[in-house]
């Protein structure tokens, strides 16, 4: 769902000179789509998540001779082992009952496209120094925020797109504003949260804001009323 590189978060931050020194992005899938590859490009330190065993080979030949540490796992509640769904970019926890494949797509869960994999509590892989963070994993991430012991300048979420609303939109937002955070700007599927002592948003960018949810909620309404007629 993500901008081809360069990145609309790289660019509008290479704007404003703001450094990062370890960057994270939880839910990578394929590496060449990463919303963070043109940071790694420019040898920061990057934290790289995914839970899919069949792309992460691919992410470390991809990635090799750049600052990467990769956890093949997926970011959960609990440590232990979670069933996902295969959904191709939008595999999911299969016990969720709303994900992007789900909402979107309408994808039924099949005993063939569900496997198993690892899963722990991102406390256990957040140092404390993440500084740039990308979260994209079809609707749990509200578990990679409720245990993050950083506090990044940048936190990047996915938590709309289409017909999708994320599930715990509620606990992210009530998160960002006690953690003094607020929203930077929307894209079709993000929104890209900073903290209040890096920058605030300026005029344009919240009326960017306001234009791009105006534009969300019209295209939902659209969409919806298409599928009602089919």
């Amino acid at each position: 769902m993500n901008d081809q590189p360069l990145k609309r978060i790289y660019r509008n931050l290479k704007k404003r000179n703001i450094v990062f020194h370890h960057i994270c992005e939880v839910g990578v899938h394929l590496p060449e789509t990463s919303n963070i590859i043109d940071f790694i490009k420019d040898g920061i330190r990057a934290t790289l998540v995914e839970a899919d065993p069949q792309t992460n080979e691919k992410i470390k030949a991809y990635f090799s001779g750049n600052n990467i540490e990769l956890f093949p796992m997926a970011i959960w509640d609990y440590n232990g082992t979670l069933k996902l769904s295969r959904a191709a970019a939008s595999t999911f926890a299969t016990e969720l009952k709303v994900s992007p494949a789900i909402i979107n797509d309408q994808y039924k869960v099949s005993e063939e496209n569900t496997f198993e994999v690892p899963c722990r509590v991102f406390s256990d892989i957040d140092d404390g120094t993440i500084d740039l963070l990308s979260i994209d994993i079809e609707g749990c991430e509200w578990y990679v925020v409720k245990h993050l012991k950083s506090r990044p300048s940048i936190i990047s979420v996915e938590t709309h797109g289409k017909y999708y609303t994320n599930p715990f939109i509620n606990e992210i937002i009530t998160w960002m504003q006690r953690e003094n955070y607020v929203i930077w700007y929307k894209d079709r599927s993000d929104t890209v949260f900073v903290r209040k002592n890096i920058f605030l948003p300026n005029k344009r960018d919240k009326m960017n804001t306001i234009i791009c949810e105006w534009r969300l909620g019209l295209k939902k309404i659209k969409r919806n009323f298409k599928r009602k007629q089919r």
